[in-house]
């Protein structure tokens, strides 16, 4: 027999918001068979590979955007790579009509929906005496609010006589409190509690409701705002436990633990994907303002 790896190599990646260029099966390629996706801020980065995943195991997508040509290029891709039905619609989660709309079309293109993966969201770095009134609503309107209103919409269109899965996006900056990052801590940790509610309220129902919360993913929207470069100057990645970022597969693949059926008996539970970063990295004020300021530098 041979010896196993000294370590554990990361899934393929890429970190244009583009398909897998190969990909080896780590669980049954009909896991998801049969079953319905709705991904809010499914046309890139996490989201978008989460839909590529969930195809790949026979999964039907419906991916939505304030942006229609994104998720439309994005459908495109999906489809092309995966043989599977990937429909692409506008909606914008802080409204709950155009919401409304989309799981209409979706229920009336598929005739049902499985899983709910809340992915959008916004961010930034700000001191949180530079932080507008409006911008830290913004955020809590499209990550918290967001997250409420495409629940709440599918457990009334679908998920109460049905059941149903549903996956929030986290992220773990309000374990220890993240300088610059009042406003997007503050929303993901009332995710986080809204999450545990609805998981007792709503497992009767037969729907499990879980979180999903990444650490420093390459290859995403967050990570080019958040400082990945100037974080990979100042050798932030040597302060992780695993010594590196993760990628957008690696999610990806926590994703699909939870939302398939190897997860059936895991509801009301944040699963941390981090590389174990929270409990080590960095979280000095003057070193990320550094990287706030070298981000303000840039986009000038």
């Amino acid at each position: 027999m041979s010896a196993l790896p000294t370590a554990v190599q990361p899934p393929e990646d890429v970190e244009s918001d583009d398909c897998l260029l190969s990909y080896n099966y780590l669980y049954s390629p009909t896991l998801l068979q049969g079953r319905v996706a709705f991904i809010t801020g499914g046309g890139s980065g996490i989201g978008f590979r989460i839909a590529e995943i969930f195809m790949r195991h026979g999964c039907d997508t419906v991916i939505v955007s304030r942006n229609l040509q994104r998720v439309t290029q994005a459908a495109e891709k999906l489809r092309a790579a995966t043989g599977r039905h990937c429909l692409a619609l506008n909606a914008d989660v802080r409204q709950p009509q155009t919401l409304i709309d989309a799981v209409e079309e979706s229920l009336k293109t598929f005739s049902r929906i499985d899983i709910l993966v809340n992915n959008a969201a916004g961010n930034f770095l700000c001191p949180a005496s530079n932080l507008s009134f409006n911008a830290f609503k913004s955020v809590l309107d499209i990550d918290t609010m967001g997250t409420f209103n495409a629940s709440k919409i599918l457990f009334e269109r679908y998920f109460r006589d049905h059941g149903g899965v549903i996956l929030n996006i986290t992220a773990t900056l309000s374990y220890k409190g993240s300088v610059l990052q009042v406003h997007a801590g503050s929303a993901k940790a009332a995710i986080d509690a809204m999450t545990k509610h609805l998981a007792v309220e709503w497992g009767p129902s037969k729907v499990r409701v879980n979180s999903l919360a990444p650490g420093p993913i390459v290859g995403t929207e967050g990570m080019r705002r958040l400082g990945g470069a100037a974080a990979e100057a100042m050798g932030f990645w040597n302060t992780i436990p695993l010594q590196r970022p993760g990628n957008k597969t690696e999610m990806a693949h926590g994703a699909l633990f939870l939302a398939s059926p190897l997860g059936s008996y895991v509801t009301g539970t944040t699963l941390v994907m981090d590389g174990g970063s929270w409990m080590t990295s960095p979280n000095h004020f003057a070193t990320t303002l550094d990287l706030w300021s070298s981000e303000m530098k840039k986009s000038k």
